[in-house]
């Protein structure tokens, strides 16, 4: 029986689906898990999209939001306007 890797970017089709995948992701409280899944929700958005409207090269940004990346907080921040979200504070 051949096996596949599970790609969570091809289960994610609503504003909805980001919001819940993000909030479970930021619950781990690991930074690493959280720039794998802004790279999961860019991939599931459309990877060249996301580079053209960043400014940045899709493959930067393959880079920078993969397995081993650390992007920038700019870079973050690009992405996140870029997949029309934004960062909210609140008191834990």
């Amino acid at each position: 029986m051949e096996t596949y890797e599970w790609d969570a970017s091809k289960h994610i089709h609503t504003a909805d689906d980001v919001r819940a995948y993000l909030n479970i992701v930021l619950e781990e409280n690991d930074p690493v898990a959280l720039v794998q899944a802004l790279g999961t929700v860019a991939r599931s958005a459309g990877m060249t999209q996301i580079a053209r409207e960043t400014g940045l090269t899709r493959e930067g940004l393959y880079t920078s939001l993969g397995k081993k990346g650390n992007p920038s907080f700019a870079t973050v921040a690009k992405v996140l306007a870029a997949l029309g979200l934004k960062l909210q504070v609140e008191w834990a």
